[in-house]
């Protein structure tokens, strides 16, 4: 694998981070995940519009436009033979030195991974919910940021194991549905779509808003609020989505099948969603 450092594309094994960057001592720094299709990135302004949110609120002073931050990645998946692609993008605060800082970051690093993804299977591979011991954090700002503080998640995975079958799924500390390890998490009982409101903690992803605007444009009825597991557990169809996985139906929940693994509403937002890929190729 060859990575993208500041400028530089370089074996992965070469790349190097110095043991005073912000991100390394203290977490300091953002990550955007994206799909590249044919040399495309999929939702790239929406990416941008969020990595910008969050380092204007970290004071981390962007050194890097999204028109080269874009020619970043497109270097980093040529440079690795791909057209479709895994992406990572990560900003770090830089080397600060040891202690935190009062100001504002000035010096910030960039780093991007690519790697190949396998085709997308038609229907989705469908996955199982298992809902974690470990409860969903509260955002330790006014807001949850794609961030490199991401223990909640590490140790959540631990949980669940290597599973590729299997996600996660997080509640918030008062027992209310939150989000997957990597996902966000969607379900239609009677014709509504639902989906755990932004206020539960949840990372307000990218691909969710994207199929919140597509259920719209679909007429679907849709509501974001707080919701037990018994919600879910009673739902017609339920599934999760992110970046790379785009939307995966679920076939159970702890034990309990799904009514619906592929029902009417979750195949039409997937077909909605790849017909959005294909306009954007």
């Amino acid at each position: 694998m060859h990575v993208y450092v500041n400028g530089t594309i370089c074996p992965a094994h070469e790349a190097t981070v110095s043991v005073l960057d912000h991100g390394f001592l203290y977490g300091i720094g953002l990550f955007e995940t994206l799909r590249v299709y044919d040399r495309k990135l999929f939702l790239w302004d929406a990416h941008y519009a969020r990595l910008c949110s969050g380092l204007f609120a970290l004071q981390i002073q962007s050194a890097w436009t999204k028109e080269e931050l874009a020619e970043a990645i497109l270097m980093t998946i040529d440079a690795n033979e791909l057209r479709d692609a895994y992406v990572r993008l990560s900003v770090t605060a830089g080397a600060e030195g040891v202690g935190l800082v009062a100001g504002g970051y000035e010096r910030p690093s960039l780093f991007v991974f690519a790697k190949p993804v396998a085709p997308l299977e038609v229907p989705p591979m469908p996955k199982r919910l298992q809902t974690l011991a470990l409860a969903r954090q509260t955002a330790e700002g006014q807001q949850r940021f794609k961030s490199h503080n991401y223990l909640n998640n590490a140790l959540a995975r631990q949980e669940v194991g290597a599973r590729p079958d299997v996600e996660g799924l997080f509640l918030t500390h008062d027992g209310f549905v939150a989000e997957g390890i990597v996902s966000n998490v969607f379900w239609v009982k009677n014709d509504q779509l639902f989906t755990p409101s932004i206020d539960t903690g949840i990372l307000d992803g990218v691909t969710r808003r994207h199929v919140l605007a597509l259920a719209q444009q679909l007429s679907m009825p849709v509501e974001e609020g707080r919701y037990r597991l018994e919600e879910l557990l009673n739902a017609d169809e339920v599934f999760t989505t992110n970046s790379v996985q785009e939307i995966v139906p679920i076939t159970e929940i702890d034990g309990y099948s799904v009514l619906s693994t592929y029902g009417t509403y979750s195949c039409e937002l997937h077909r909605a969603y790849r017909q959005s890929v294909a306009a954007s190729e």
